[in-house]
């Protein structure tokens, strides 16, 4: 399923929950002997690996309530419990659980944080 929108501007993009929205990486269309592989034979594989470029809220912490004192003020900000992920990381994940969509004629998938593999993150310490 691919879905296709123009937005504004990217920031304009929430994404909500427990989600993460990767910018595909290009698969290698060559073997390491370099035979050229179909597109096929790419969109087959079980995990692919792209670039993180939003990360939603976390999961949602269900709120404590105070029935014993109803005189105090509900409070109703939603508390969540934040992702691991970062703008910017390299995601490895299950490319059976992501979604795709198109911002803008880029193609970019929506991952359950679940379905997320591996995280890789340079912060330059190996320079």
């Amino acid at each position: 399923m691919s879905l296709s929108f123009d937005p504004k501007d990217f920031d304009s993009i929430i994404v909500v929950g427990d989600r993460v929205l990767i910018k595909p990486k290009n698969p290698d269309e060559r073997t390491k002997a370099g035979l050229l592989l179909p597109p096929g034979v790419q969109e087959k594989q079980k995990a692919h690996s792209g670039y993180v470029v939003k990360v939603g809220p976390g999961y949602p912490i269900p709120m404590f309530t105070e029935a014993d004192e109803p005189w105090k003020k509900s409070r109703n900000d939603a508390k969540y419990f934040p992702l691991q992920a970062q703008v910017g990381d390299l995601a490895v994940y299950l490319h059976e659980n992501a979604i795709e969509v198109e911002f803008n004629s880029e193609k970019y998938v929506v991952v359950p944080f679940s379905s997320i593999l591996l995280l890789f993150r340079d912060e330059g310490l190996l320079e």
